[in-house]
């Protein structure tokens, strides 16, 4: 995927939140325990704020965190500005220029994804609230691609913080394969700073399958192993997918 079809899937899944029913705000979201569906909005709507400052370089804010939303129904019109605003940016810019991230110096191009992978994920969770039983899969395309983005950025970052790899986790494997893709297979040996990864169809100690989507989304532990197939040794799967939680 390029930064233009990245832009595209901002403002698709983007317009899947703005259409929310305001009835709706208070109801509580599944997949972000204590979250309502309102907090889903409005902490998408910060994060584009967020992303758009650091593309534009005028030093607003220092997180995400530090943006307050609106606390009633007009946080549904303060989302579209704020995606409005992200998408506007990055589409007068050159998407290979450098931009600054809170993970150093990439490109416009890596905000695209980056934002696109947020959004997506944030609109299954409103999905997991507004229409249980019937949530909308993240297009496999979307979904595999953010899957090496956890791989690449997520996984490390986060088992940098946390407590450490338990060291019988050390060595210990586990296969990916998303069944709609045709480059879906990652196969991942654990670290002592997260993951080894490589592509292909690796007998590993556990395996799970699924469609991208699904995968992605046990990744961010929005989907239980349960509703995978999983093979091998299943609570090494769990063990490993448990050293990495992305809010």
């Amino acid at each position: 995927m390029n930064a233009d079809m990245w832009l595209e899937v901002i403002v698709a899944e983007g317009d899947r939140l703005i259409d929310t029913d305001p009835a709706q705000l208070a109801a509580p979201v599944p997949t972000c325990p204590g979250w309502t569906v309102h907090d889903v909005i409005g902490h998408t709507g910060a994060v584009h704020r967020w992303a758009a400052d650091k593309v534009c370089q005028t030093g607003l804010y220092r997180g995400y965190d530090t943006i307050a939303f609106p606390d009633d129904a007009t946080v549904i019109d303060w989302y579209c500005d704020g995606r409005d605003l992200l998408v506007r940016e990055l589409r007068q810019r050159d998407p290979d220029a450098p931009a600054k991230t809170f993970v150093g110096e990439r490109t416009n191009a890596w905000w695209c994804r980056r934002q696109a992978n947020e959004v997506a994920v944030h609109r299954f969770d409103l999905d997991s609230a507004t229409r249980a039983g019937d949530e909308r899969p993240i297009e496999a395309g979307v979904a595999a691609a953010a899957i090496d983005e956890w791989l690449e950025l997520f996984a490390p970052r986060f088992v940098e913080m946390g407590p450490g790899v338990p060291e019988h986790l050390l060595g210990r494997t586990l296969h990916l394969h998303a069944h709609d893709h045709t480059d879906g297979e990652w196969v991942l040996t654990v670290t002592p700073r997260g993951f080894d990864v490589t592509r292909g169809h690796v007998k590993a100690d556990a395996a799970l399958r699924g469609s991208a989507s699904d995968l992605l989304l046990a990744l961010w532990h929005r989907r239980a192993l349960k509703e995978l197939d999983v093979a091998g040794e299943g609570s090494v799967a769990d063990e490993i997918l448990d050293l990495v939680h992305v809010t």
